[in-house]
């Protein structure tokens, strides 16, 4: 399973930027990767696990601003097509992640 978070969180103030900076790096924090700008993806072995990480999600979100949350398989992530302008990109395997039980 694939967790994405997309984002668009207010910037227009020192304190905005602030909480915009915490929330992500929290993110990053949770094991999370920039895969776009306020687009974040985080390679999970189960939907459980998934679950896991999508609640600590949600016990961070910000008062303001917009935040999106979505779970994938990973046959549904690895047919994504991704373009830098008209030239297609490869996705880089993401990084391993060890995960103690």
């Amino acid at each position: 399973m694939w967790v994405l978070v997309f984002f668009d969180l207010p910037t227009e103030t020192a304190e905005s930027r602030s909480i915009y900076a915490k929330f992500r790096k929290k993110l990053l924090n949770d094991g999370f990767a920039m895969f776009q700008f306020s687009m974040y993806v985080r390679s999970c072995p189960s939907r459980e696990n998934a679950e896991v990480h999508i609640s600590r999600v949600k016990k961070i979100l910000p008062e303001k601003g917009h935040v999106g949350i979505m779970a994938i398989t990973d046959k549904q992530f690895g047919a994504m097509e991704v373009y830098f302008g008209r030239k297609r990109e490869t996705l880089n395997p993401p990084a391993q992640q060890l995960e103690m039980f």
